[in-house]
């Protein structure tokens, strides 16, 4: 969680530990709407191109992002939602139909990313009180990185590197719904730094474990 991580930092010390649980309820959200995301751009860069990929992709997050919101449902039900979604965008992407080579990326790729993810951690931070916690939290789970890494990939290596970066995000997201979901259930009970260590572990836990399974496939 390279940016709403940050975000969710920024907003237990700025709004109070009952704002940063109910944003990180947000976030767990947002990760079904990031499922959304990759699989609805993995499935259009089959015969699209990346500009009406990043456009369906980006719809598809916001409205199940707002489905989500709608229902209102309680942090265990988040997680079981999320996970569900993330394993039938998993399903859904597949495996690539070939391995793609490097991509040497252009000089400007790196400093662009450091530009956008910064400018939505201030963003977001700067009017989550008109957001509110929920909505802060949606919006801060918004995958800036990889929708930059899927349009480059997409242009310089075809459908398959696109899907491959997607699949990619879609496995790694298990480990930020462990990390959300540590928050939410901690930040009104322990300290902040605890809090964020512990997420942080548990974050690096799941990933480690899932390694080897995708290694393997």
């Amino acid at each position: 969680p390279l940016t709403s991580g940050p975000i969710a930092v920024f907003l237990a010390i700025e709004q109070g530990p009952r704002f940063a649980q109910l944003a990180a309820d947000g976030s767990l959200q947002g990760t079904a709407a990031q499922a959304a995301f990759a699989a609805a751009y993995a499935c259009l860069a089959r015969d699209r191109p990346w500009t009406k990929c990043l456009l369906g992709a980006s719809l598809s997050f916001v409205a199940s992002g707002f489905l989500l919101r709608f229902l209102g449902l309680p942090t265990i039900a988040l997680v079981v939602v999320a996970c569900a979604a993330l394993a039938a965008a998993a399903w859904t992407i597949g495996s690539p139909a070939a391995e793609a080579g490097p991509a040497e990326a252009p000089k400007w790729d790196l400093p662009l990313r450091m530009i956008v993810a910064t400018a939505l951690v201030l963003s977001i931070t700067s009017i989550a009180t008109v957001l509110g916690p929920t909505l802060s939290g949606l919006a801060a789970t918004f995958p800036v990185f990889a929708a930059v890494l899927s349009v480059f990939a997409h242009r310089h290596e075809g459908a398959p590197a696109a899907q491959g970066v997607l699949r990619g995000l879609v496995l790694g997201l298990f480990g930020f719904v462990g990390f959300f979901t540590t928050v939410s259930l901690l930040v009104t009970r322990i300290t902040l730094p605890s809090v964020f260590a512990a997420a942080l572990v548990v974050d690096v836990l799941i990933s480690v474990a899932a390694y080897p399974v995708v290694r393997r496939r």
